[in-house]
């Protein structure tokens, strides 16, 4: 559970935030909040694949942050929630 808080301090990826979407060509699309922020191909994305289906609700998310890299800047707008 430490490692969990430090990983996450603010409790965010349990909202699920991120998700992923595999294509039939083996791409795999990740994004953040329904916004697309990257797309792996080839052995990344093979690889992505096989971690993720061995993973539970959290480390799926840790997963999911880790493959989209630093892409917040400080400079976009929050997503408008209904």
């Amino acid at each position: 559970m430490a490692q969990e808080k430090r990983e996450d301090a603010r409790n965010r990826l349990a909202e699920g935030i991120f998700s992923y979407r595999s294509f039939k060509d083996g791409r795999v699309a990740i994004s953040w909040h329904g916004k697309q922020v990257t797309i792996l191909k080839g052995k990344a994305a093979q690889s992505f694949l096989s971690k993720i289906a061995d993973c539970d609700d959290y480390q799926a998310q840790l997963l999911m942050a880790k493959a989209t890299g630093n892409f917040k800047h400080g400079n976009e707008r929050d997503p408008k929630r209904p």
